[in-house]
């Protein structure tokens, strides 16, 4: 087996042809994160300032049987990334053809993460049960023997929380037991000043996530052009800030499940948009991100945000909360999801997606 290395626009439909092939007639892949992956491999993106990007091929013999990138982010340095992975089943020993090709162009990294698209906002992990299931929008999907081909190298479990909205609802409410937090304010994004609030929007991100597992400072064009693709799609209430004496020190951003507006592996189009606006709403949403700056990551400032959310979910009629990913090392927020659903369900819950990224030495 050997990898080959692809350029220029006949690279990028033999990249894409791959991803075809693998998922003709799986009827539960979307391909709604087409949009990012094009931004990433293909476009110029702002990402792309400090990071480079090497696209491949996985031949056997004479066949065509997978394809990866290779990233290398300055601001995560001292791994390589194996990105947008996809492969055929039954092949031999993938990880030595990709081992050998991450030393080859880069050197002087030690390490390499698999499993990891440029950024944890971008997307991150390999499925590791559900199969038979749509993923929920923005999170990873991949045939089950896609983990065996790394089994030998050190694997990083990330999860997603499923529950109802009567769940959620009792966790909203936890707030008005809570102290109060003197100068709290807790608004919307104003969409017409996206500029301004996105800027928020990574500051925070930056503080909230300094010590997160793979975390890597964002600049706030690349937040930017991560939103553009669904600018139609967004609501003022999909980003909620919180300010304490008009400082930003939180933000909570959810996303209805857009999933469920596609049939098949396509990404979004201006048709779904049309049907979302005239009352097709999903039945799901996802509890992407909440971020508090360190000052403030023990108050209410959580619950407030939750609490904000609560009157648009129950308006548009949704029935269930699907929250992650969570790292499994990340005890603090295990542990605070754990907490607040035992006491929901007076039992500790299931995590309802297992995913996971490989890390091994080069």
């Amino acid at each position: 087996m050997q990898a080959v290395y692809l350029e220029g626009k006949s690279g990028k439909q033999l990249f894409e042809k791959i991803q075809a092939e693998i998922y003709r007639g799986n009827p539960y892949f979307r391909g709604t994160e087409g949009s990012i992956e094009t931004m990433l491999l293909h476009g110029k993106s702002a990402f792309h300032q400090h990071a480079g990007i090497m696209k491949f091929l996985l031949e056997d013999g004479n066949d065509i049987v997978g394809r990866f990138a290779l990233i290398h982010d300055r601001h995560l340095p001292d791994h390589v990334q194996v990105a947008f992975f996809e492969a055929k089943e039954g092949l031999g020993d993938v990880w030595t053809t990709i081992k050998s090709t991450a030393k080859q162009y880069f050197p002087e990294v030690k390490k390499a993460v698999v499993g990891f698209n440029g950024h944890l906002n971008y997307g991150v992990g390999m499925l590791l049960n559900r199969f038979d299931e749509v993923p929920l929008f923005g999170l990873p999907y991949n045939p089950a023997y896609y983990a065996d081909y790394f089994r030998k190298l050190h694997c990083h479990q990330m999860y997603s929380f499923r529950f109802t909205m009567e769940a959620y609802d009792m966790w909203a409410n936890q707030y008005k037991q809570q102290r109060r937090v003197e100068g709290l304010k807790v608004r919307f994004m104003e969409k017409p000043k996206i500029k301004r609030e996105s800027a928020i929007y990574t500051m925070l991100n930056n503080q909230a996530f300094a010590q997160h597992p793979f975390w890597s400072d964002r600049q706030n064009e690349e937040d930017l052009e991560l939103f553009y693709p669904f600018r139609f799609l967004l609501d003022n209430e999909n980003l909620i800030i919180a300010e304490v004496n008009e400082r930003p020190v939180g933000f909570f951003l959810w996303y209805p499940d857009f999933n469920q507006l596609v049939s098949g592996p396509r990404d979004l189009n201006f048709l779904d948009f049309l049907r979302y606006r005239t009352g097709k709403r999903p039945d799901t949403f996802r509890f992407t991100e909440i971020g508090i700056i360190a000052e403030y990551q023990r108050s209410p400032v959580a619950y407030a945000l939750i609490s904000k959310s609560l009157p648009v979910l129950l308006k548009h009629g949704y029935q269930y909360c699907e929250g992650g990913f969570i790292f499994e090392v990340n005890k603090a927020s295990m542990a605070f999801v754990k907490r607040i659903l035992k006491r929901c369900y007076g039992h500790e819950p299931e995590p309802y997606r297992h995913f996971a990224i490989f890390e091994a030495e080069l």
